[in-house]
């Protein structure tokens, strides 16, 4: 089988993990920030202990689904945060329910309150709800966010409210 740049296989192990963290994290000009996110995959792997042995982390936001099995990553990710005393902001509950575009019914395709429950299992706080949207993949798709293709849709109020608040928590945890 012959392969074409853009649909061959990225293949890394460990060590090409790290080294790509590391330019990532020293050797990017990142210029003047006033935050820098981090979106890591669903786990408790050497990617996220590179991260959190490398860099100080202010807070973390654990995102998931409603649906069990996502539930058992993301706690494992909020109790891993807790190990290594970076504070946990709270949780974002993604996914969250699909609202039919022509008769406007609402489905909790993953189930409804599962990060709910997580976070008061937790102790922590529920940041917001994203909803299972169409705009929000076709904008993603090209390279748009709804935040910034449609400023004022429902969908992008609901991450300015999650970013608002993740910003809210930071500035209080280093007061």
């Amino acid at each position: 089988m012959a392969w074409h740049e853009e649909t061959a296989p990225i293949v890394w192990r460990g060590l090409m993990v790290m080294s790509a963290i590391e330019k990532l994290l020293r050797q990017v000009d990142w210029g003047k920030l006033d935050y820098l996110v981090i979106d890591m995959p669903p786990g408790t792997g050497d990617v996220q202990l590179s991260i959190l042995q490398n860099i100080p982390i202010s807070g973390a936001v654990i995102v998931s689904t409603p649906q069990d099995i996502a539930l058992l990553d993301a706690r494992r990710g909020a109790e891993m945060f807790r190990i290594v005393n970076v504070p946990v902001l709270g949780l974002v509950q993604n996914m969250s329910v699909f609202q039919c575009p022509n008769c406007k019914h609402e489905t909790h395709i993953f189930g409804a309150e599962g990060a709910r429950y997580l976070a008061e299992s937790l102790g922590l706080d529920i940041l917001g709800d994203i909803p299972l949207h169409v705009n929000i993949r076709e904008a993603s798709d090209k390279g748009q966010p709804v935040v910034i293709s449609q400023p004022q849709s429902n969908e992008a109020k609901a991450y300015l409210q999650i970013a608002t608040e993740v910003a809210r928590r930071l500035l209080i945890s280093s007061v």
